[in-house]
């Protein structure tokens, strides 16, 4: 009888009382500012990059140069619209969207394309992670893409 009430009393300490739910895993916080710092490709190749992404409590914005070895922007990007964040997944709507640039090793040619008020643009979800101050944005593609805090809402 001893042993039932032990396991009964671990399985409650875990599980909770019956009829209480279990609290769901916290969504990571990625509202503030981040620096960009590199772009990994599933290929391997691994370029340097400078710029920024905003998340407010629902819309993002994100501006950035590939820069490779320290050199002049070979390519640059500029996106935002809206996102959602469940868990680890966050869902990206490009309502703006900006992006040219040369060809790099692992990236071909962008010729340079703007779109505006993309009011049936697909949601893009991307895998997010959160390190202490290291955000790492896993996209559909293989590649990724981490930045550095640099303020906090």
């Amino acid at each position: 009888m001893v042993h039932r009430c032990v396991a009964l009393v671990a399985f409650m300490a875990v599980t909770g009382p019956p009829g209480h739910a279990q609290p769901a895993a916290a969504s990571p916080d990625v509202r503030g500012a981040w620096h960009a710092e590199l772009y990994a490709l599933k290929t391997g190749e691994r370029h340097p990059v400078k710029g920024m992404i905003v998340f407010t409590a629902s819309e993002w914005s994100v501006t950035f140069f590939v820069t490779p070895d320290g050199k002049a922007p070979q390519r640059a990007a500029a996106e935002g619209g809206t996102y959602t964040l469940d868990c680890t997944t966050l869902a990206l709507r490009h309502l703006y969207r900006f992006s040219a640039g040369s060809a790099l090793p692992g990236l071909p040619e962008s010729p340079m394309r703007m779109e505006v008020d993309r009011t049936e643009a697909p949601l893009e979800p991307i895998t997010v992670t959160i390190d202490v101050e290291r955000l790492t944005l896993s996209f559909p593609s293989g590649n990724a893409m981490t930045f550095r805090r640099s303020s906090r809402f």
